[in-house]
């Protein structure tokens, strides 16, 4: 389905930082979330690699997909769990467990991120996640992790900072 114009509102991160161009799958029974990004040279971070055509070619970056983990969170907590920043709630990634690159994500395919919850705590401030990721390119596996997101609802007056995740 097309990005819609309230998800995009929605957005702590503008464009540049969303990345996401399309969400191919939301189930919320299963609490799984499926989109994809673009892969091309102008994206943040991988616009200054410094490319070698044997012992660096030009690839997403990895601090990117690190960022993309955020991004589906974010998908899956519009999508699936209903939290919206404009109603107050904000997530922050609190842990990676496990962050493991596979292969380099070149340039040209969309990269299919896919994301789903093996644990989930909802409160009505405090929302806790752990998610299961796969990202993929050409149907093979770029990135996998596993890694935890606390969803906050914060009020006016209220100072974000303060809050221990």
């Amino acid at each position: 389905m097309a990005l819609e114009q309230a998800f995009i509102d929605d957005c702590p991160y503008g464009p540049g930082g969303l990345l996401i161009d399309d969400i191919l799958e939301v189930d919320v029974e299963r609490g799984y979330v499926k989109c994809t990004m673009p892969a091309h040279s102008e994206l943040p971070l991988t616009r200054e690699q410094r490319v070698h055509p044997v012992r660096h070619p030009q690839h997403v970056s990895g601090g990117l997909m690190v960022h993309m983990t955020g991004m589906v969170g974010f998908v899956h907590a519009y999508y699936v769990l209903g939290l919206r920043h404009c109603d107050g709630w904000i997530g922050y990634g609190a842990k990676i467990h496990s962050a493991k690159f596979h292969n380099l994500a070149r340039m040209g395919e969309k990269l299919v991120l896919e994301g789903w919850t093996t644990q989930l705590r909802k409160g009505t401030l405090r929302s806790f996640a752990r998610y299961q990721l796969k990202f993929s390119q050409g149907g093979k596996l770029v990135y996998e992790g596993d890694q935890v997101a606390m969803w906050l609802k914060v009020s006016e007056g209220d100072n974000v900072a303060e809050f221990t995740l």
